[in-house]
């Protein structure tokens, strides 16, 4: 068992998610995309530390906690791959786009029509 008592790691737990709430909600639109490039790079560091989790050191096969990190392992995954590619559809939107050609005006002129 623990010596840190459940209710301390909740208290963080729960500071942390207000935390986040108004760090997120307080960025202004123009800074948003490089925080959401950041958010994935922090998902890489769960990933390593969910892969440390996973290894076995006791030499059981599967222990609650390799369970849980491989659990974390494929959700950061997912999340890593999800966030790039949001992050490179945002970003596409701020592309210029390329100018089309003129469309050129054979049809009315030959049929008579004004041009």
């Amino acid at each position: 068992m623990s010596s840190t008592p459940f209710v301390a790691i909740f208290t963080v737990f729960v500071l942390a998610i207000f935390v986040g709430y108004y760090v997120v909600w307080g960025v202004t639109p123009a800074l948003h995309t490089p925080l959401m490039a950041v958010t994935n790079a922090l998902s890489s560091i769960v990933i390593v530390g969910a892969m440390l989790q996973t290894v076995t050191i006791d030499g059981a096969m599967f222990t609650p906690t390799s369970l849980l990190g491989a659990f974390a392992v494929f959700l950061a995954s997912i999340n890593i791959f999800g966030g790039f590619a949001v992050t490179e559809r945002m970003l596409a939107m701020f592309k210029p786009k390329a100018k089309k050609a003129p469309a050129l005006e054979t049809a009315t002129t030959e049929s008579g029509g004004d041009a």
